[in-house]
């Protein structure tokens, strides 16, 4: 069964107004996430022993080898902009009253943890991710990885929220501006919802 782009539950346009141009949008998820899939389905044609896998086993079994690491890259990130086109809505912004109680135990407030997100993607240097995990010792963390590294490869915990701080995610709209790019995802089109419905179902 090869490995297809997601159905969006909304249009390609629907964040236009907030800050995301139906051109970011069409080049991000029609050229360069499907792109990463196609690469995918073809090394696992090419590979009897890859076949069957769903991408979290893809992950796992290429992560750190060197032999499979166009896997592992095209696996992390089909798999990392599977989660952030969820992570994204056109009525976003608002964080829900479970997540928010669970922010503000976590975190310290709603403000301590979005200058903490904010600053993991900031402080990437290159390519990469910021997430929002429930750790393995039941506590919301902030981290971010490189390129196509994911947390389901690091073990850190489960994600409830990524945005993408690849250039291709905001230089259309925001030029080189990648803090206000991540401020107008927090402000405005950040899944809470989504979250918060990871948060309970972990």
């Amino acid at each position: 069964m090869a490995f297809e782009l997601p159905k969006l539950n909304y249009s390609t346009d629907a964040l236009a107004e907030l800050g995301m141009s139906q051109e970011t949008f069409e080049y991000h998820y029609g050229k360069h996430h499907n792109a990463y899939i196609v690469a995918l389905n073809g090394l696992v044609e090419k590979n009897p022993a890859l076949q069957g896998k769903s991408l979290e086993e893809l992950i796992k079994l290429s992560h750190n080898n060197a032999e499979l690491t166009p896997v592992f890259n095209n696996a992390g990130q089909t798999l990392n902009h599977n989660q952030f086109w969820e992570s994204l809505s056109p009525k976003g912004g608002k964080i829900p009253g479970k997540l928010e109680a669970k922010i503000t135990s976590d975190f310290g407030s709603v403000d301590t943890f979005k200058e903490q997100f904010k600053q993991a993607g900031v402080t990437q240097f290159g390519s990469g991710w910021a997430w929002l995990i429930l750790g393995t010792d039941g506590k919301l963390k902030v981290t971010k990885t490189a390129n196509a590294i994911t947390p389901v490869a690091t073990g850190e915990g489960k994600v409830l929220l990524v945005y993408d701080v690849w250039e291709h995610a905001y230089y259309i709209d925001f030029r080189n501006r990648r803090p206000d790019y991540i401020s107008n995802f927090l402000d405005k089109i950040a899944n809470y919802e989504y979250a918060e419905a990871n948060l309970l179902s972990a």
